[in-house]
């Protein structure tokens, strides 16, 4: 497509079952490869057939999402585009729903083929668990209320993409707002703040609408696989295997109880620092001390130069990852009016390459989001050999250990951005945000787990229950006056809209990646190979085990959390006059 960065690249592997030249804006183009995989897989004798045929699956399977991918990709660069509009929304509607009542068939042939349990062990131990549980889940009724699911979040992304305001003269997104929320003056850093949140509020009503739609659609499709609600369903549907809902409210107890507090610490430091008598929502942002704002770069492509000097020190292979995306126009990191809010990384499954997009304005934040999202594409990178097409893609609960475990990893190199004393104030800033994350993540999860487990809950309801939620993870903010912003305030939170329960793994990744950290600092050597050794396995484990083999636990309750949330306030002591 014309509207994306990156032109067509060429197949990891040479097609040998895709045809070289396919129209899939055609479902009757596309429908002969499940003809073929059928007639396939029914004549399949043995085992070593069956791994024959997964081939020939995996290569299709790459070649289709790898154009979901592109029109995905040029929707959210360009969301006032309607030529990518369309092209995304024809995928969504007219393309997908045919092909998963296919593709559950083809998977439901596989787990009742003969060969099917002589598939070697350990080689085919989690992909036959996956397949197994996608068979169980599948119901034909659920496909169209999925597409709904999908038009719906594209509205979402939509609105939230066009927000702009005039703000001193001049328009602006409500990401180049942020960067106001560093000034020292604490009247523009006010000012900024309720430019971006009244502009949120004056959508609240079609953002509660777009939402209502989302849970009523989820439900449903719960209730015809079976599910009293939508949360048990979730679960099970994003293969779950190895923790649940019990577990995730213990990490919910574990950082209310371990990192609530250190938060509270860090908020009323911060209050006594800029001398406020009260800390409001925008003095979260400013530097404790009132300095001006870290500046890393002022354009993208000093960040670009800059990022891949840090990869150069951390690792020759993962730099060279980096320089091959930047050489293929895979990165899309500006911020600019018509694109989508947030920062993601998307691989490109026939090609195997992956594709980074986020709103770069000048931030610190900037500099950890494309750390981050380095992470998930060295991630991708580490499994292009694996010809298994589901091995490609880890949990993702392991997924972001790659992410945020390079953004402490690289952070080690980020006098690449600033001089020494500026560095230093990066990495206490990065790891003070480490610690307020945990507890955000605590109240979206939590928030998730009331909302479908309570099917028919009122918008009153909702709203109570969100800053009940909110305050029990919230720290030491004061927001009086604002309450009526403060009830809104999940709206911004895009993963509540378009990923649901797709939140939790942040938390547990984060204490994954907390280890790794903690492992590099008594050898780096070993950590980082141990993390380049994980990343490989790509998803041919289950989670406990891609953890133990990044040199981590899988586990986090308090005894888990509660070390490392000590070893923050060590590190934040020892940083505390930066």
């Amino acid at each position: 497509m014309s509207l994306l960065p990156f032109g067509k690249l060429p197949p990891y592997r040479p097609r040998r079952f895709v045809p070289v030249s396919l129209d899939w804006n055609d479902w009757n183009a596309i429908k002969p490869l499940f003809d073929r995989l059928d007639a396939e897989i029914a004549a399949a004798k043995t085992a070593a057939d069956l791994e024959r045929w997964l081939l020939n699956s995996s290569e299709f399977s790459a070649a289709f999402d790898e154009e979901s991918s592109r029109r995905y990709i040029a929707m959210s660069c360009h969301t006032d585009s309607p030529e990518a509009e369309q092209a995304y929304l024809h995928f969504v509607e007219k393309i997908d729903p045919e092909t998963k009542p296919r593709q559950f068939a083809l998977e439901q042939a596989l787990v009742k083929h003969p060969g099917y349990n002589q598939l070697p062990s350990p080689r085919y131990d989690v992909f036959k668990r996956d397949a197994a549980n996608h068979v169980e889940l599948f119901r034909p009724e659920n496909v169209a209320l999925e597409t709904e699911d999908a038009k719906v979040g594209q509205q979402y992304q939509k609105l939230s993409g066009s927000l702009t305001v005039n703000f001193r003269g001049e328009e602006r997104t409500l990401v180049q707002l942020g960067r106001f929320l560093e000034e020292p003056d604490r009247t523009t850093r006010e000012e900024a703040w309720r430019a971006s949140a009244d502009r949120r509020l004056i959508e609240a009503a079609e953002f509660d609408k777009q939402f209502d739609e989302l849970v009523k659609v989820r439900g449903q499709i719960a209730a015809n696989a079976g599910f009293s609600n939508y949360r048990d369903y979730a679960f099970k549907s994003r293969g779950r295997f190895d923790y649940n809902p019990a577990d995730c409210e213990r990490f919910h107890t574990a950082v209310e109880s371990a990192v609530v507090p250190l938060l509270r610490e860090l908020h009323a430091e911060r209050k006594s620092n800029l001398g406020v008598e009260t800390l409001r929502p925008w003095d979260l942002s400013v530097d404790p001390q009132n300095r001006a704002p870290l500046k890393p770069f002022t354009t993208v492509d000093e960040m670009v130069d800059r990022s891949q000097r840090i990869f150069n020190q951390l690792d020759p292979e993962l730099a060279a990852g980096f320089k091959q995306m930047h050489d293929l126009k895979l990165l899309d990191l500006d911020n600019r009016k018509g694109k989508a809010p947030g920062g993601y990384q998307s691989t490109l499954g026939e090609a195997r390459l992956p594709f980074i997009f986020m709103n770069a304005v000048g931030l610190q934040r900037d500099v950890e989001t494309i750390l981050h999202e380095a992470g998930h594409a060295f991630h991708a990178l580490a499994t292009r050999d694996e010809d298994l097409y589901p091995y490609r893609h880890a949990p993702i609960e392991f997924c972001e250990v790659a992410s945020m475990s390079m953004e402490l990893l690289g952070g080690e190199f980020i006098g690449e951005f600033y001089n020494d004393a500026e560095a230093a104030r990066a990495r206490r800033t990065h790891l003070e945000g480490i610690v307020s994350s945990l507890a955000w993540i605590a109240t979206v999860d939590a928030f998730q787990h009331w909302i479908y487990t309570r099917p028919g809950h009122s918008h009153e309801q909702r709203d109570a229950a969100w800053l009940q939620i909110n305050a029990r993870f919230g720290g030491s903010v004061d927001w009086s006056g604002l309450e009526n912003i403060r009830t809104k305030l999940w709206h911004r939170q895009l993963h509540i809209f378009l990923y649901p329960f797709y939140y939790i793994e942040y938390g547990i990744a984060q204490l994954g990646a907390l280890q790794v950290w903690l492992n590099s600092l008594g050898d780096k050597a070993t950590a980082l190979n141990s993390y380049k050794r994980a990343l490989a396995l790509g998803n041919s484990r289950p989670l406990p085990e891609l953890f133990a083999a990044a040199g981590c636990k899988f586990e986090f309750s308090v005894a888990t959390v509660e070390p490392l949330a000590n070893m923050l306030r060590e590190k934040l002591r020892d940083m505390a006059s930066l």
